[in-house]
């Protein structure tokens, strides 16, 4: 049974889990975004799952005596995406409306500008790649912050519908 204590339970855990989870993604956003060459940034995002997974497991283990359903699971590591989302929403903003004077959107326009090649030789029409350039010049650091967050969400949602499925156990399967 699902009732207010144990929300708020979740609650709370989840908000610890997320902030420190949005950190890690701004540190991966500062090292993509500075040090484009190395994969560190790539890495940090990528370790995203296995930081919920390892945080949900210590959830079940630590606080939940070795128990807990798909849906307390599926609730923690939704409420653990949304939180590190709003906290990251909130970093991206600072850093693209304050910090970036437009960094990112040339890092944007220069991967386009890669890809251009590739599509004339594979005879492919660039003018997708033309238009991605004028819409990444044309959005604000708020368009750009909202289009992450969706992201983020989406994304949360299907990893966090996996790690619940994963982690759940019953009564029946710790004896």
């Amino acid at each position: 049974m699902f009732n207010s204590s144990t929300l708020l339970q979740v609650k709370a855990f989840a908000r610890l889990d997320g902030l420190i989870l949005a950190m890690v993604w701004l540190a991966s956003m500062w090292l993509v975004i500075r040090q484009p060459q190395s994969s560190w940034g790539a890495i940090l995002m990528l370790s995203t799952p296995f930081f919920i997974g390892w945080r949900l497991k210590a959830f079940r283990d630590r606080v939940l005596s070795g128990v807990i359903s798909f849906r307390r699971g599926l609730c923690f590591a939704c409420y653990v995406f949304f939180y590190a989302s709003l906290v990251f929403a909130l970093g991206q903003f600072v850093y693209f409306k304050y910090l970036d004077n437009g960094a990112f959107i040339t890092m944007i326009k220069q991967g386009l500008a890669a890809m251009r090649p590739v599509y004339e030789q594979n005879g492919l029409d660039i003018s997708n790649l033309e238009t991605g350039e004028k819409v990444a010049e044309m959005m604000s650091a708020g368009d750009l912050v909202l289009t992450f967050m969706m992201y983020n969400l989406m994304v949360g949602l299907v990893v966090s519908l996996l790690l619940a499925f994963i982690y759940k156990k019953s009564k029946r399967e710790t004896q």
